[in-house]
């Protein structure tokens, strides 16, 4: 069975992105991965109400490069942290990443123990009934990895074993019924990082993966033996989101946004990260 869902898309852009929290540990940003410092002409927000007083805490799930990855020092990098960090900088405030697992990334900002989460989220009509999101900031592209010379196919992923990451829409989408368009829990086995899902397929306990574009080719470039099928399984929108019912946070964001994709340090975060195919 062959699945695409298009999700409207409100960014025309090259950039395939992903969807990915047990307690986790907070830490700013390196100074390597801080994005260019923005424009002197945006003062800083009055009267924004975060966690932490001149902080905003950003939830993720830092296994998802090229978004979000933990460095050999501890500290974080990817696109997502350093939009995050550009953001704040907008904003006065300082960026701190809490690092935990995808689901409880997503219930610490539904329930105001962080900010905004950032790692891959892809919106979702489920989602937006209990959080608020941000403008897209991206299309994001899932895709199924295989090992090479695999019998998978799209049309009989039904009749497989697949690997996902727990709480992502890939987990969601694949494990729905098949009347929804799903293949059934049977088919489906969840794992705690996209890095565990590849394992199992590697060991043979699963038949292929699905998961974001651009982590499943920093994970087929460091196994060998595996490749990604050609066909997109999903598309969908990315975006920031946050506490539902935190109005002023929302419209910050939004226009910090807007303003880095304007003035092109958007697309310089994503170029540092990502390179033309």
């Amino acid at each position: 069975m062959k699945k695409v869902l298009c999700l409207a898309l409100g960014l025309a852009m090259s950039l395939s992105l992903l969807a990915a929290c047990s307690g986790g540990s907070s830490a700013s940003p390196s100074p390597s991965a801080s994005a260019p410092a923005p424009s002197a002409s945006a003062p800083a927000e009055s009267g924004l109400t975060t966690v932490e007083a001149g902080k905003l805490h950003m939830s993720t799930n830092a296994a998802f490069p090229p978004y979000e990855m933990v460095k050999d020092d501890g500290t974080f990098e990817g696109i997502d942290v350093e939009v995050a960090g550009a953001i704040a900088e907008k904003l006065g405030l300082e960026l701190v990443v809490d690092d935990m697992g995808f689901d409880a990334a997503l219930l610490a900002a539904q329930n105001g123990q962080s900010d905004i989460v950032m790692a891959g989220v892809s919106v979702t009509p489920d989602r937006q009934e209990v959080m608020d999101f941000s403008d897209s900031y991206a299309t994001g592209i899932q895709v199924v990895i295989v090992k090479e010379g695999s019998d998978v196919t799209m049309d009989n992923l039904s009749e497989k074993m697949i690997g996902c990451q727990k709480a992502t829409t890939g987990y969601l989408y694949a494990s729905d019924t098949p009347e929804n368009g799903g293949y059934g829990e049977d088919h489906v086995i969840a794992y705690e990082t996209g890095a565990l899902a590849v394992e199992a397929l590697k060991n043979g306990q699963v038949d292929c993966v699905i998961i974001d574009n651009e982590p499943a080719k920093a994970y087929v470039a460091a196994n060998e033996g595996l490749t990604i099928l050609e066909t997109p399984w999903v598309e969908e929108d990315y975006a920031i989101g946050m506490k539902k019912g935190n109005t002023a946070l929302l419209e910050a964001v939004n226009a910090a946004m807007t303003e880095l994709k304007a003035d092109g340090t958007f697309q310089a975060i994503v170029d540092r990260y990502i390179t033309a195919d």
